[in-house]
């Protein structure tokens, strides 16, 4: 019989979340106690608030109900380590919920145990994906997870930071907010020797370590971590410029454009400019691309070219011929299986 009640409570409530249903005598046995303790067991859950049905006769027993709170969950390592791999993957690319897998994330990195971590870690880096369309460098989710962890306990960092222009530098800073903007992700901390607040591009930073020592919540001039870290974007130097003024309004331009924060900016009622300035010429082209309107472009010389020659290499491509007749169903060819 298992005498010690808080350890017994805890694996009962592990059983009732493994099973829809289980009878009190199957409790009982698994729990090597008597039916009456189960009982007593149950009501203790009921008051810490778990929604635990009951019914009576020969299809009877306990189940654990869906409640107006969420209770905490016990899970073994196989769950724990599949849920923290899935978190990973969210929130390293899966748009809309980046944010909210990554705050998941760090509470269960915090307390998954050692002897687990290397298993996530291994599976994560064995498992591989196709990736249809080139969304730019990514962020580690181990990253993701280590500054989070960091910015909810605003504990002290040193990292290694690379430069847009390739120098490195060791970096000590308070984390304060995580902030994706298209396909990157930006780290907003106050940096300690320069006195002064920082974004700092996730996939520059390397060996993240942190210092233990916390500080007081830092607040973000505006209140608004997301709209300085855009203001600080869209101020900050690319190589190309690439200035479009385009003939939609600028909620238009929103719905079809990510990422651009703060670089649209409305100039009439049916007009809007459009800073699709970069570092890659590519990425400038996409941007335009995707404004679905027609514009003007204010743009340095590299720019025009790159798009007049993407424009002809478009315009003398011809259409592969079909051997299909017409009055048949086509479907998109395929590559052979090799």
């Amino acid at each position: 019989m298992t005498s010690d009640t808080p350890a017994r409570m805890l694996r009962l409530l592990s059983l009732l979340q493994t099973r829809r249903a289980w009878s009190g005598l199957h409790l009982a046995d698994r729990l090597g106690v008597t039916v009456r303790t189960v009982r007593r067991d149950i009501d203790r859950l009921r008051e810490l608030g778990y929604p635990v049905d009951s019914a009576r006769g020969h299809g009877g027993g306990y189940r654990l109900a869906s409640g107006t709170d969420l209770p905490p969950l016990l899970l073994d390592d196989d769950e724990a380590v599949a849920i923290a791999v899935a978190l990973r993957t969210a929130a390293g690319g899966l748009t809309g919920i980046e944010e909210t897998a990554l705050r998941a994330l760090a509470k269960l990195e915090q307390v998954l145990p050692r002897r687990l971590r290397g298993q996530v870690t291994a599976l994560q880096g064995s498992v591989a994906g196709i990736t249809w369309e080139d969304r730019g460098p990514r962020a580690d989710p181990a990253l993701l997870a280590t500054l989070a962890v960091a910015c909810r306990d605003r504990e002290v960092l040193t990292f290694d930071y690379t430069t847009r222009h390739g120098a490195t530098a060791s970096r000590r800073a308070e984390p304060c907010h995580l902030v994706a903007s298209g396909s990157l992700w930006y780290l907003l901390a106050h940096d300690l020797a320069k006195d002064d607040w920082r974004v700092f591009r996730l996939d520059r930073i390397s060996d993240p370590t942190p210092t233990g020592r916390r500080v007081p919540p830092r607040p973000v001039p505006g209140e608004d971590p997301a709209a300085f870290v855009a203001d600080r974007l869209a101020a900050a130097p690319t190589r190309y410029r690439a200035v479009a003024t385009v003939r939609a309004s600028a909620e238009q331009v929103r719905a079809h454009t990510r990422g651009l924060a703060t670089r649209i900016r409305p100039a009439t009622a049916d007009t809007c400019l459009v800073d699709a300035s970069d570092d890659s010429l590519t990425r400038i082209a996409q941007t335009l691309a995707a404004l679905d309107a027609d514009y003007t472009l204010d743009a340095a010389p590299e720019v025009v070219r790159h798009l007049r020659v993407t424009a002809d290499r478009a315009l003398r491509s011809q259409p592969v011929s079909c051997a299909v007749p017409d009055d048949t169903a086509c479907v998109p060819c395929t590559p052979a299986d090799s």
